[in-house]
């Protein structure tokens, strides 16, 4: 009987830690960072809190910056980098800032390698990849223990062109670490392509994969992408023609271009373009936003093959939503929506994908948030 007892009890206090522990995670407040385009009334990197209701609070600018229109946050969420959308003499740069209770302290500028950098990622080991749109090329860098930026390890370049008007020259819109392995995926929205490499964490050079590239449907105009937690597939939003396209990689590491979704709603003819997307963390649902639709496109992932259902769209509540982000707990999604200056958040259903606005701030042409 006094084991019985003693089962019973422990029991009991293990599922109130657990509900201690759930209760804990939905009531956590988040700080997030926004990046913006500083030609009118922006002077840089705002932070903001999203509390635990799922409002919105903001702290103020923490940096002032130029076009800081891309974050990434360490891996250690000790340090934020940054790019300056910028053009100086062909090249622009990016930043790496020290992470204060409520400001920045920038520590190193490099250059990114080329003209208008418009992505920035960093992995675990602090290898630095930045996409630059009118460079048509990658810079590859990295960041030390101390948050600094070393100099310009390699530079991967673009060529080629596609058929729409706006891929007369290679405009390289993001670059992408995989997670199970040195493979690097950049994504070029003038050649119309997606671009294979491996790092060289010897050499700390980015050396070229057989095949290099893979050709998205004409005119797609691939921008960036997700890949699922099983590393197997991988989802390009294609900012052209609104469409998400699921890339298939084999066992054996090659890629091969699978069926394509379209992000909006059947019968709609208006100008639109796609701009980001997400995924859960549990691979169930991915998350595209359009620009002229302004909406989220809401899809569930098929688990025995990867396709995607449509699901519905959530009206993002401003203009041009360039950017999303899922919170830490995944309870909510944070929308920045450029051409209307604000952030709207959304509480998640996490069994339907489904998405409930919550809050609406004003924020100076947001173009990225990062939490």
């Amino acid at each position: 009987m006094k084991i019985i007892i003693s089962i019973i009890v422990l029991l009991s206090l293990a599922g109130c830690q657990m509900v201690k522990n759930e209760t804990r995670q939905k009531n956590q407040t988040y700080s997030f960072y926004v990046g913006t385009y500083t030609n009118k009334e922006s002077q840089g990197i705002y932070k903001y809190l999203l509390m635990k209701d799922g409002s919105l609070k903001q702290i103020g600018l923490v940096a002032i910056s130029e076009n800081p229109a891309f974050l990434a946050m360490s891996t250690d969420k000790k340090f934020l980098l940054a790019v300056n959308e910028i053009d100086r003499e062909g090249v622009g740069t990016v930043e790496s800032f020290l992470i204060t209770d409520d400001s920045l302290a920038l520590i190193s500028r490099r250059s990114s390698g080329g003209a208008h950098p418009c992505f920035i990622t960093v992995n675990e080991r602090g290898f630095v990849l930045a996409a630059n749109y009118t460079g048509g090329n990658v810079g590859l860098l990295r960041l030390d223990n101390n948050g600094e930026l070393g100099p310009l390890l390699d530079v991967q370049i673009h060529s080629g062109s596609g058929v729409d008007k706006n891929q007369q020259t290679p405009h390289a819109h993001s670059a992408w670490f995989e997670p199970f392995d040195n493979s690097i995926i950049c994504v070029d929205k003038g050649t119309n392509e997606l671009w294979f490499s491996q790092l060289d964490t010897s050499l700390q050079k980015l050396i070229p994969s057989d095949p290099q590239t893979l050709k998205m449907e004409p005119e797609a105009g691939p921008r960036h992408l997700v890949i699922h937690p099983n590393g197997r597939w991988i989802y390009v939003l294609n900012e052209l023609n609104n469409t998400v396209t699921l890339v298939q990689k084999s066992d054996d590491g090659n890629y091969i271009k699978d069926e394509s979704f379209s992000t909006l709603p059947i019968g709609f003819t208006e100008s639109s373009i796609c701009a980001d997307i997400k995924i859960s963390s549990d691979g169930k649902f991915v998350y595209a936003s359009n620009r002229g639709h302004n909406s989220i496109a809401i899809f569930e992932v098929n688990a025995n093959n990867g396709f995607l259902n449509l699901v519905g769209h959530q009206p993002s509540l401003g203009d041009a939503p360039r950017n999303i982000s899922l919170s830490p707990d995944e309870n909510f999604l944070v929308a920045a929506n450029r051409h209307s200056n604000n952030l709207v958040s959304f509480k998640r259903d996490k069994i339907t994908g489904l998405l409930e606005m919550v809050d609406k701030i004003e924020a100076p042409m947001p173009a990225c948030l990062v939490f």
